[in-house]
């Protein structure tokens, strides 16, 4: 039984895929969530759920329908989705209590109730027993399922024919460096830039690519539950964050089999094996960026070999199969 009071964002597209993955192999599943998600749609039909209260009411009632599904489910477990959904496990249970980390606590109060956390990182790990957490921890991470995708048509986004493209996918907010983004792109001419996602910098975004003279070459395409087809269309995908704890981007582009270009913060730095799967800048670094962009641009064969050894990687270290057996792991053995 899932507790998931996320709006959108990766944790949110992975909390999708995992439930997908999970259903393809027959575990019944049911969820608490807040009500009117985007991506409520996309959940397996097969799934119990039950849409919660909003934020603006009582905790009680929230805990009232969290108690009402289990009683009617009784899962072998419960799986938290971030700090928020961790606070509402049961005080009780005699089934395992997981909660699942993808970026860093600042302390450990929300997880009282959880048995086992699971980190996405080995780096967020290494930090909740910095915290002082002395139970059980696992570092289990994400994977991008490899499904064929038709590629969105450029000419229908505003991109020229034969245009250097450039793909970047997340939410609108400064740790994400796509600032960092649009003034590289601004510096090759003739370089577009689709950036797939919302979030309080809209605004500062379109006014800087308006000051360097660029907005026909950049675009801001608002939120997309299925960014995959626009992914398709690039020739490279960007992944430009300043703090990053692992990067669904990254292995959504090796699934795509796109070249990849990434800031070497926390997650990336772990994920990509720099120069052989995916071209590493400093983050914030606009000139290393702008730098790695152009060397793909003028070396078609670079692009062609990094997007394989990124499907490689993605196959051999976040398969989809190795991370469902991971989590199911967690409620077949002793907390």
């Amino acid at each position: 039984m899932h507790l998931h009071f996320g709006k959108d964002g990766g944790a949110e597209r992975f909390f999708v895929k995992l439930a997908g993955a999970l259903d393809r192999r027959g575990v019944a599943q049911a969820a608490l969530i807040r009500p009117d998600r985007a991506w409520r749609g996309d959940l397996p039909p097969a799934m119990d759920i039950v849409q919660g209260v909003p934020r603006a009411l009582t905790a009680p009632w929230l805990a009232w329908r969290r108690n009402r599904l289990a009683d009617r489910f009784k899962p072998a477990g419960f799986l938290a989705w971030m700090p928020r959904a961790a606070a509402f496990l049961p005080a009780r249970s005699a089934v395992p209590r997981v909660t699942r980390l993808g970026d860093y606590p600042e302390d450990l109060g929300a997880f009282r109730r959880t048995d086992i956390l699971v980190c996405n990182t080995p780096g967020i790990a290494e930090r909740v027993r910095s915290l002082g957490w002395a139970r059980r921890v696992e570092v289990i991470t994400n994977f991008s399922p490899v499904v064929p995708v038709a590629a969105a048509d450029r000419a229908s986004l505003g991109v020229p024919a034969g245009a250097f493209l450039v793909v970047a996918a997340g939410r609108l907010v400064p740790r994400k460096g796509f600032d960092s983004l649009v003034r590289a792109v601004a510096s090759l001419p003739g370089a577009h830039l689709l950036l797939v996602g919302s979030g309080g910098e809209e605004a500062a975004l379109r006014a800087l690519a308006g000051s360097l003279g660029v907005p026909d070459r950049v675009r801001l395409l608002g939120w997309s539950d299925r960014p995959a087809s626009l992914l398709a269309a690039a020739d490279v995908v960007a992944l430009p964050s300043l703090h990053e704890p692992l990067g669904n981007g990254i292995l959504e582009a090796w699934a795509l089999s796109k070249p990849l270009v990434a800031a070497a913060s926390e997650g990336p730095s772990w994920v990509v094996s720099g120069g052989s799967d995916g071209l590493l800048h400093p983050p914030g670094d606009v000139p290393a960026l702008a730098a790695c962009l152009a060397r793909l641009r003028d070396d078609p064969g670079l692009r062609v070999r990094i997007a394989a050894a990124g499907r490689e990687t993605l196959d051999r270290r976040f398969s989809e199969e190795a991370v469902c057996r991971a989590y199911l792991g967690l409620f077949q053995s002793p907390a």
